[in-house]
């Protein structure tokens, strides 16, 4: 079989990448001329390199946009990789209905080793890792190209408030945060508590729950909390800045006003 029509048939099947791997495997070419087809189907804007041997098709629905959306290949990209990942922050939110923060660029959690981020014209994908795998909180989701995974709802809250200082800042999440709160369930914070290992998150999750009156039980999260260590920590971590007085059960010092973007 040659590239072009390995090609075609790919996309007959609504799968929309591939690896250079897989095209050797799968047709009669030498890698040696591989890449220079590979390369004359890129000139053409029929593929497009996402990064050292794995590329992207374009169908003539995206051809204008010059890029796909990243539910229709991440997943195959990570099991070419043989790694762990899921959609993060912002990606998430945006498949959990929580989508006032429209990004041009995707987030994706990995394992350790962190990967190059890709910023290409059309393509901005920010990979960050995580220091604990998670055993659970972490959902798949059916596009055309098949499954791909996300975080669910409660792990996408903790997740942006963890990382708030490299996406902006608190406030520009708040509309995030309280539209997730409409699908967090009792389960997903009961299964984020059995592994989640970041307890001031816990404690700023359940402040910023609490004084948004978003209508969590939150209950069990301050159980889990005053069962172990349980100090003052800052709204939003800042330098060298310690916690002061705290005047909330959380313990959460409030050295920010939280004031939506929006």
């Amino acid at each position: 079989m040659r590239v072009k029509d390995y090609i075609k048939h790919l996309l007959s099947i609504e799968n929309y990448s591939f690896s250079l791997e897989e095209v050797i495997g799968n047709t009669n070419s030498v890698r040696a001329s591989l890449k220079f087809e590979l390369a004359r189907q890129v000139e053409k804007k029929e593929i497009v390199s996402l990064r050292k041997g794995f590329h992207l098709i374009i169908p003539p629905r995206y051809s204008k946009q010059g890029h796909l959306p990243i539910q229709l290949y991440i997943d195959k990209l990570f099991k070419s990789l043989n790694r762990n990942y899921y959609l993060a922050f912002y990606s998430a939110a945006k498949f959990h209905g929580a989508s006032h923060q429209q990004s041009q660029r995707e987030y994706v959690i990995t394992e350790r080793p962190k990967l190059n981020d890709i910023k290409k014209v059309k393509l901005d994908i920010k990979f960050m890792t995580s220091s604990k795998w998670p055993t659970k909180n972490i959902v798949e989701r059916k596009s055309d190209a098949g499954i791909f995974k996300i975080s669910s709802p409660a792990l996408t809250a903790v997740d942006l408030i963890h990382h708030q200082t490299k996406l902006g800042g608190l406030n520009r999440m708040l509309s995030i945060l309280e539209e997730l709160s409409e699908e967090i369930t009792d389960n997903d914070l009961k299964d984020l508590l059995s592994w989640y290992p970041h307890r001031s998150t816990l404690q700023r999750f359940g402040f910023i729950m609490e004084e948004l009156q978003l209508g969590i039980e939150l209950d069990p999260l301050f159980d889990y909390l005053i069962s172990g260590n349980f100090f003052p920590v800052l709204l939003s971590p800042k330098g060298k800045q310690k916690p002061g007085s705290v005047d909330n059960r959380w313990k959460v010092d409030v050295n920010i006003k939280l004031e939506s973007d929006l």
